[in-house]
């Protein structure tokens, strides 16, 4: 399946939730969920620079896909964080590098969320791209 595929299977999973404030509590929830990096990954190599909060990305290539592995130290942006990572995870890392997710949009995410936080998703998204070009090599 393609990334952009799976963001629109979640997409269409979580505008399911109409109010925008219980939307975002199930990231919150379902980022719980996600694979946390080990405790020595959480090194100064592995955090995004640019982020509010402290977020810390492990990726990997993993059979020919992209994996991901995220921890945050504030819930809300863990959960954006995490839906981010749910977006690309699994996908060939082309396919990654070359998707600009739009989830955050569609879903209304980017009209709650303060521009400083949008700034450290971006950094985010721009981790996991550096990454998959890489990978591409």
């Amino acid at each position: 399946m393609s990334v952009g595929e799976k963001e629109r299977q979640i997409t269409e999973r979580l505008a399911l939730i109409e109010d925008p404030q219980e939307r975002l509590a199930a990231l919150m929830s379902r980022a719980k969920k996600w694979p946390v990096p080990a405790p020595d990954e959480l090194v100064d190599a592995n955090r995004v620079l640019g982020c509010q909060s402290r977020v810390w990305l492990v990726p990997r290539l993993k059979e020919g896909v992209c994996r991901f592995a995220m921890e945050c130290d504030a819930p809300m942006v863990k959960g954006l964080v995490a839906l981010m990572c749910e977006v690309f995870d699994g996908g060939a890392p082309a396919d990654v590098a070359a998707t600009e997710p739009q989830i955050f949009e569609t879903l209304g995410f980017t009209r709650m969320i303060t521009p400083t936080r949008l700034n450290g998703l971006a950094a985010v998204r721009a981790r996991i791209r550096e990454f998959a070009t890489a990978a591409q090599i």
